[in-house]
């Protein structure tokens, strides 16, 4: 990861006075050990006129493993080393990695204080910031919509997949370029050390309640006031209500406290109206589980497989409630079992619970004897992971092999993306979506599958219906007439062979 941060200057005014402000002697390359890596710490050019400091970070990918989310704040052990771990974009992307090592090379020169040059602290300088790649969810119009306010001029160039395959289209990545002569040094590096995960929304380690501290610290004089303030805030804390509500509240607090001191007194029935005005939504993966659960039980099934069941979230709703008297639970990945088995608490429930649950490894795309003869099966959100080519071999593996008298398969509708503010058009909501189908290419295939294997199928909208693009998932719930004879129409040597 590699950053640099620009300043001009004068005789009487030198830029090698950044020097002072970081804390780093230019005539010097400095290192310093991180927690992920390694930090460098040089100076590129060091004139009067113009002056560059470079922060480069190395990460060492089997520290960021060792030391993730999995090994924090008592979240039990890390995951299998799976390739996907150590291969991937934080050793090069800024990101919540690259956010911590600033805070900690730089730590004094973020709180604003330089006993050499005191003045030169407290007083806006002439700065240009660079991060070749910075992993944006939301795009260059987000990046934009994050640092515009504070003062920046900002440049986000997209980074192409393949500069040599320009019909690729772009990657998550952008250039960033800040540059502004309104702001101090603490003040920018502030700004970075709250945005850099917001925009990859998403930190490398576990987001405990001392985080709330941490960003309101950063954030003081430049977050309450900004226009996307919960954005920032709900990001910055992964998504965990708790501690985002607390945040806006304290957020609201201060705010006020800033607007007219005579309001701070009815805080608490600020926050109240608010919370009451703008309750929390319910997200869009409960609906979805919610939506999947009042199907089953439609169905009667008490036999369930979830397929492609992830890190269980589905698999512990279906454990609640006692009519699901056997429960499967299916996906290729064993760090995802791994994880389901930790959620669930395998290890720790009763026998009586426990012979309820089965977790097992393995491919959708194949036959699998083990999932013969289930009342329900259930695809939440499996098959746009899929090539298309290869969806037809899942096909005949669900409906032609298992042969479950119901099958509930929900999928994003692409219509609906339009209403994701942070979604940059033409983009997938998840990176490894194969596909995503509007509710007419939806329709076809689902009726396109129900001929072929002797179901029947109906459609049904997940969350908020919109008038103009329907709902944001679709669910289609599948019904085989046992009282015929199967009728899949279908040559089994060409299943397997597909």
């Amino acid at each position: 990861m590699f950053l640099t941060i620009s300043t001009r200057g004068t005789a009487a005014t030198p830029a090698t006075d950044l020097g002072f402000l970081l804390h780093k002697n230019p005539g010097n390359a400095q290192t310093f050990s991180t927690s992920h890596g390694t930090a460098h710490v040089f100076y590129p050019e060091a004139e009067v006129e113009r002056c560059t400091a470079a922060l480069l970070l190395e990460v060492d990918p089997i520290a960021l493993i060792r030391r993730g989310k999995g090994k924090g704040k008592g979240r039990g052990g890390a995951p299998d080393a799976a390739l996907g771990q150590y291969v991937n974009d934080r050793p090069y992307a800024a990101s919540s990695v690259l956010a911590v090592a600033l805070s900690a090379v730089f730590s004094t020169a973020l709180r604003g204080v330089c006993k050499a040059r005191p003045e030169r602290a407290a007083a806006p300088l002439p700065l240009r910031i660079e991060v070749p790649a910075v992993a944006a969810k939301g795009g260059p119009d987000l990046v934009r919509a994050l640092f515009a306010p504070l003062g920046w001029d900002v440049t986000a160039e997209p980074v192409a997949l393949d500069p040599e395959f320009p019909d690729w289209g772009d990657s998550r990545y952008v250039r960033l370029v800040l540059e502004s002569e309104r702001l101090t040094l603490a003040e920018a590096l502030r700004h970075l050390y709250v945005l850099l995960p917001v925009l990859d929304d998403a930190k490398h380690y576990w987001v405990s309640p001392d985080e709330v501290d941490k960003l309101l610290r950063a954030g003081e004089g430049w977050l309450p006031g900004h226009p996307e303030h919960r954005l920032i805030t709900n990001r910055y804390l992964s998504r965990r209500w708790s501690l985002t509500r607390q945040a806006m509240e304290r957020l609201e607090l201060v705010r006020l406290a800033e607007t007219d001191d005579s309001e701070v007194e009815d805080i608490d029935n600020a926050v109240e109206a608010e919370t009451e005005a703008e309750p929390r939504p319910t997200p869009l993966a409960v609906q979805r589980r919610e939506a999947v659960l009042a199907g089953l039980r439609e169905t009667g099934a008490a036999r369930v497989l979830d397929l492609g069941c992830g890190e269980g979230h589905l698999v512990r709703e279906l454990l609640r409630d006692t009519r699901f008297t056997e429960i499967t639970a299916v996906d290729v990945s064993a760090r995802a079992l791994a994880i389901a088995a930790r959620r669930l608490k395998l290890d720790r429930m009763g026998e009586r619970q426990a012979s309820r649950v089965r977790l097992l490894q393995g491919s959708l795309t194949y036959t699998d004897k083990r999932l013969t003869g289930y009342d329900a099966a259930v695809l939440s959100e499996v098959i746009e992971h899929l090539d298309l080519l290869r969806l037809p071999a899942l096909e005949y593996a669900v409906f032609g092999a298992a042969r479950p008298r119901h099958v509930l398969v929900t999928t994003p509708n692409v219509e609906y993306n339009v209403r994701w503010e942070t979604l940059p058009a033409g983009h997938a909501r998840h990176g490894d979506h194969r596909f995503e189908w509007t509710r007419a290419e939806f329709a076809a295939w689902a009726a396109a599958v129900a001929e072929r294997y002797g179901y029947t199928v109906g459609l049904r909208p997940v969350g908020p219906d919109d008038p103009e693009v329907g709902p944001p998932t679709q669910m289609a719930v599948f019904h085989r007439d046992t009282t015929e004879q199967d009728k899949t129409g279908h040559d089994k040597k060409e299943a397997k062979a597909a």
